[in-house]
């Protein structure tokens, strides 16, 4: 493979802005792809699987590389897989048969065979004993490109059809009947179909949480942390579009971006509230039929997707994040009628915040609430982004 200086150049910027700069990979991706209205489609996809990927890898491609020098971490990369290195001034002085004997050793010590930092790996032993082994590496893999199916405006079997007329194909998911699997490397965010609202991407574990909450036409429903509103969108298109979803969150622009997405998807029934104060959750206090609270977390069950979060995340962070989903969940599930159903969610795969935080709910409010199911996904088990869930019900 013929590497292009033009190419590497962004990759080795890119790195720097996300780990000297302390940018946010995504948003730095899609700043470069930006820079250069000449790349191709095929200059655009080197520059971001390289950028993701050494992001991924960055422990283990230092190590190898012996050395914290971007273009030497870029090096250690292409020969880790299998590529020639050009005679490039940047590339002086490395050696392939060092870096793959630095590989060897590599391997024996867990938190650099897998690319994480010491306290995380630490953390994640601790949590989940020898499964954290499995999950570490089911998170190090690269996720598939899911779609959710708007069934509003097409089923899911005939879009599919579509696609795959389009030279898209796809393949279903046992259990998530809105999903799509993509086969195939493709951007549909630019297509007709996306400005149609014909679907949107929804990772399958994701996808699962909305139906856990067993919404039903006319319903009142409270998705009181909803972000950008995935799962707001799923609950609209589960409920037939039928009945009122309250979407809130801390965050007014990301409601903004919920409003136009509702809009392309052709949903009415969602309107959106501004948790400014503690008065925006006791005006609806008793109120709701079902309450969802996929809460802010680690996202240590995304890793596959952002893996740029592991080096971002700290201890206390961790220890910050699990208290706001305390306060959450002891406050917000107030919202709920008797009666109701709530679901608690986390993409986090670690028990600290999810079964733990939900057993503590139920040791200090248990008389008022009983426990229906739980689950969990991950990468490890179904090849999903790592969700907890777990369905309570309002009882008094």
């Amino acid at each position: 493979m013929k590497l292009h200086r033009i190419l590497v150049t962004a990759v080795v910027d890119a790195l720097t802005e996300i780990f000297v700069a302390k940018r946010h990979a995504s948003q730095v991706v899609e700043a470069v792809l930006k820079s250069n209205k000449k790349w191709g489609a095929r200059d655009r996809a080197f520059i971001a699987e390289n950028t993701y990927e050494i992001v991924r890898w960055w422990r283990l491609l230092s190590y190898m590389a012996d050395s914290e020098n971007v273009w030497s971490i870029f090096g250690a990369w292409q020969v880790s897989q299998g590529h020639p290195l050009p005679d490039w001034p940047e590339f002086t002085g490395i050696g392939p048969e060092s870096i793959l004997a630095r590989a060897k050793t590599a391997n024996g010590i867990r938190k650099i065979r897998e690319s994480v930092p010491d306290w995380l790996d630490e953390v994640g032993e601790k949590e989940l004993g020898h499964n954290w082994d499995t999950e570490l590496a089911a998170l190090n893999q690269t996720a598939a490109v899911v779609l959710r199916v708007n069934t509003l405006r097409s089923p899911t079997a005939a879009f599919a059809m579509v696609l795959n007329q389009e030279q898209i194909p796809t393949q279903t998911v046992p259990g998530a009947p809105d999903a799509l699997v993509l086969q195939t490397k493709k951007n549909l965010l630019s297509t007709q179909y996306y400005q149609d609202g014909l679907f949107e991407i929804q990772d399958t574990g994701s996808q699962l949480i909305a139906p856990f909450l067993d919404a039903e036409p006319n319903q009142m429903v409270i998705d009181a942390c909803a972000g950008a509103g995935g799962k707001s969108l799923h609950l609209a298109t589960l409920m037939g579009n039928k009945g009122k979803i309250v979407a809130m969150d801390v965050e007014g622009r990301k409601l903004e971006e919920l409003r136009k997405r509702a809009l392309r998807n052709k949903i009415k029934m969602i309107e959106t509230k501004t948790i400014d104060s503690a008065d925006s959750i006791k005006k609806y206090h008793n109120t709701a039929d079902r309450l969802l609270l996929d809460v802010p977390c680690s996202g240590l069950g995304v890793l596959r997707r952002n893996p740029d979060a592991k080096w971002k995340l700290t201890p206390e962070f961790l220890d910050k994040i699990r208290q706001t989903q305390w306060e959450i969940l002891s406050e917000y599930a107030k919202m709920l009628k008797v009666g109701g159903k709530m679901v608690y969610a986390t993409c986090s795969i670690l028990p600290s915040e999810g079964e733990q935080q939900v057993a503590r709910f139920l040791e200090v409010f248990g008389k008022h609430w009983e426990l229906l199911s739980e689950a969990r996904t991950g990468p490890a088990q179904n090849s999903t982004d790592g969700f907890y869930m777990a369905a309570l019900l309002r009882k008094s």
